[in-house]
């Protein structure tokens, strides 16, 4: 019972003292004595901390009042550092100033001269950068951007050899935008490879190797480059031509946008071929070409069938005896067959005849007229159709690029030019045909008008 009053009383302590001798406390009290005896330590403890924490904060207080002292003295150090530097500052902007006006005043006329030299630095250098004579002149735009950078510094005048210069480089470039000129560099081939080749450079405008191919010139790196894709037609063949060409005239297609960046040749370039044109169409310029192929194989087989039956006719015409290998003695025929029979029979039998032979002759003529009105309507389709997948392009992402837009319109307007292609043709190739077969069955028609008239003659005498 006493033991727990003990350590009852241990625990009624102050927090204080309790919490600075916690590590007396650890020990548990057998007495109040013991107990007086623990908190006594306790106490005698804390005051040496305390004391302790006194003594580390005065010596902080004279390190920071050390540390301030310092700072006020570097600081007045400093704006006395300011003080001289403002008026040395002062001083030489006065300098500055006054070299200024002198060199101001002599210059003179002179500041004019330099800045029309500055000028034409600039356009000279911009004319350089996408000129093709760089190529054979390479190093020309390092001289006039050192010239410039001179000229803007005002620090050094240009010498007169440096004027000079610049009056020779701009005569250079005009001498050889005239002249057609050979000479061996480096080009990269369309596949990346580099080699030294012989080149031919037509003024300012092409540059084309000894192959006939044109070169493209990229002002960044300063390299010639194959065009990936040649012009058609017989510009390579001028091209080449002119590579092998020693002296003399030769044809050639001349770029004149040349020194521009040489847009026409590239707009040249970009512009598909018929093939390509072609094939912009799809699946339904695929049909639309079969169907005009098959047009023409009928509409051809069909003249030639006519233009045979036509030369059997007229051989017919010249016979006095029905033959079986065309049209009309095959109606003969039928009258040569029945001598006595009566006009109105007659006619009826000739009628069938000729009715017989009808067939024949007209024998695909629907089909081509069938063909000549779908075609449009194929070409129709595909243009709708290929508008419909443009504009779901722009759906997606966006007309940010005309080109694009363009081009897709563009494509799907081939259908119609194919539908159209195949239907003129058809349409004056059926009204052709139609024609030839029209006069066979009128020579038909005209035949047996006579033989009935002839017999129903004959028989009324």
């Amino acid at each position: 019972m006493k033991r727990n009053f003990l350590k009852a009383a241990v625990f009624a302590i102050g927090g204080t003292i309790a919490m600075a001798s916690a590590p007396l406390m650890a020990q548990e009290a057998k007495s109040l004595d013991e107990l007086l005896e623990l908190v006594k330590q306790g106490h005698v403890k804390d005051l040496r901390e305390a004391k302790a924490r006194e003594q580390r904060f005065i010596s902080a207080r004279a390190d920071q009042q050390a540390m301030l002292n310092q700072g006020k003295n570097t600081l007045a150090a400093e704006e006395k550092r300011s003080a001289t530097l403002e008026k040395q500052f002062e001083e030489n902007e006065s300098v500055i100033n006054e070299k200024s006006r002198q060199l101001k005043e002599r210059l003179g006329t002179l500041t004019e001269l330099f800045g029309h030299l500055t000028s034409t630095a600039g356009d000279l250098r911009s004319n350089f950068q996408n000129s093709l004579i760089s190529v054979q002149y390479p190093g020309r735009g390092d001289f006039i951007d050192s010239l410039i950078e001179k000229m803007s510094g005002a620090e050094e005048l240009p010498s007169i050899e440096e004027i000079e210069r610049i009056w020779f480089e701009l005569q250079r470039e005009m001498t050889e935008s005239g002249r057609v000129v050979k000479f061996r560099t480096a080009v990269t081939s369309a596949g990346g490879e580099k080699s030294e080749q012989d080149v031919v450079r037509v003024g300012t405008f092409n540059l084309v190797n000894a192959d006939g191919e044109y070169l493209r010139y990229s002002p960044e790196n300063g390299s010639l480059q194959v065009l990936a894709r040649q012009p058609s037609g017989p510009y390579m063949g001028w091209a080449e031509e002119l590579a092998q060409t020693g002296s003399g005239n030769a044809a050639f297609g001349v770029d004149p946008t040349g020194p521009t960046g040489g847009s026409y040749l590239a707009a040249l370039i970009d512009s598909p071929t018929l093939e390509e044109r072609w094939h912009q169409g799809g699946v339904v310029g695929y049909v639309i070409t079969a169907v005009g192929v098959l047009s023409m194989l009928i509409a051809v087989w069909r003249l030639i069938v006519l233009s045979i039956e036509d030369m059997k006719v007229n051989k017919q015409l010249k016979s006095s005896k029905a033959m079986d290998n065309n049209s009309l003695g095959r109606v003969l025929k039928v009258h040569e067959e029945n001598p006595s029979m009566d006009s109105e029979t007659l006619e009826l039998k000739l009628s069938e005849a000729i009715l017989k032979e009808t067939p024949r002759l007209e024998r695909s003529l629907n089909l081509l007229k069938i063909i000549a009105a779908v075609a449009p309507l194929l070409g129709l389709l595909g243009t709708v159709t290929g508008m419909i997948i443009t504009f779901q392009a722009i759906t997606i992402f966006g007309a940010g690029d005309p080109k694009a837009m363009a081009g897709g319109i563009s494509g799907a307007l081939v259908t119609t030019v194919l539908g159209l292609i195949v239907a003129i043709p058809t349409v004056l190739l059926h009204t052709f045909v139609s024609g030839r077969a029209k006069k066979i069955l009128h020579v038909l028609d005209e035949q047996s008008t006579g033989i009935i008239a002839e017999h129903t003659e004959g028989r009324a005498g």
